[in-house]
């Protein structure tokens, strides 16, 4: 039988259960008397048996009342409990958020967001994944990530997805380049240079092609996963790369050159994604906040 009892009956129950008194009960529950007395009746309609004893001088508990006494405190407890997590919650002092980023962003850019982001709200659990963007969208979709940072690509329709920032694009050489010398670069200064590419399922590959599409560059051979792994063949003499700003200090270990491109109009956009038509926990929207506050904005 579904039985419908606020926590207002509750607290009614356990003032006049502490007074033995309906006036006194009343008062402390901030109603009238004769509306504390139909809250009474309607709670002991609800348990089928009188819960008080009532007299001219007192009123006690009968003997199925002392068995709801421990039901009704059970009940006021659970439910004071379930609002002060509540407010742990809306607080941000409980919780999680998990974020899903490209390698460059996870390693550059967003430690030190997630580690003001702990001391502000050291009770929330964050985690961190470092992937490639349709692995970053595969854990958004999966719900193990809360929001993802990525560059631009295909399979975007089903999230929602903002520009957040821009990432323009450098060449990267040893200093005895004959390019290293240039305050600016621009794409047909490649031309006749052997280039150094990452994988073409990254991002930075894709917008370097975009850079690259009209100059006659020339493949060094040499096309790899990891930006440690360009930055020691760069090193070496072996080719130069072009590469985002976000990307640069695996470069500047090595003590390379890096030269801005004169034209950005291929940056590489950065963009937030979630998961369309949803709304971000308390927790997750803070540290998007905290992102929106730090990673740079677009420039116009």
């Amino acid at each position: 039988m579904a039985t419908n009892i606020s926590t207002k009956l509750l607290y009614a129950f356990v003032a006049l259960k502490e007074t033995r008194h309906f006036t006194r009960a009343a008062e402390r529950c901030h109603t009238s008397q004769p509306a504390f007395s139909a809250m009474i009746r309607k709670l002991e309609e609800a348990a089928g048996t009188r819960l008080f004893e009532r007299d001219t001088r007192n009123v006690t508990l009968t003997p199925e009342g002392k068995l709801f006494s421990e039901v009704a405190r059970s009940l006021i407890a659970d439910t004071e409990a379930a609002f002060d997590d509540m407010a742990d919650y809306v607080a941000r002092r409980r919780g999680r958020v998990s974020i899903a980023a490209l390698p460059s962003l996870a390693a550059r850019a967003l430690p030190a967001i997630i580690a003001e982001y702990r001391r502000l709200y050291p009770g929330v659990a964050v985690s961190l994944h470092d992937a490639l963007s349709d692995q970053c969208l595969a854990l958004l979709r999966q719900r193990k990530a809360d929001l993802v940072l990525t560059a631009p690509g295909a399979n975007f329709n089903e999230f929602d997805s903002r520009v957040l920032g821009s990432d323009p694009f450098y060449l990267v050489c040893r200093r005895d380049h004959p390019l290293a010398k240039k305050r600016r670069i621009r794409p047909g200064d490649l031309a006749g240079h052997e280039i150094v590419h990452l994988a073409k399922s990254s991002s930075v590959r894709q917008y370097a092609d975009i850079l690259l599409r009209d100059v006659a560059a020339v493949h060094s051979g040499f096309e790899v996963e990891h930006l440690a792994t360009v930055a020691g063949l760069v090193e070496q003499g072996l080719g130069v790369s072009l590469v985002p700003q976000l990307t640069l200090f695996q470069f500047r270990l090595l003590d390379l050159a890096a030269i801005p491109l004169a034209s950005q109009e291929q940056t590489r956009p950065i963009l937030v994604v979630t998961r369309k038509d949803e709304t971000l926990s308390i927790a997750a929207q803070g540290m998007l906040e905290l992102i929106e506050k730090h990673v740079k904005p677009v420039e116009e």
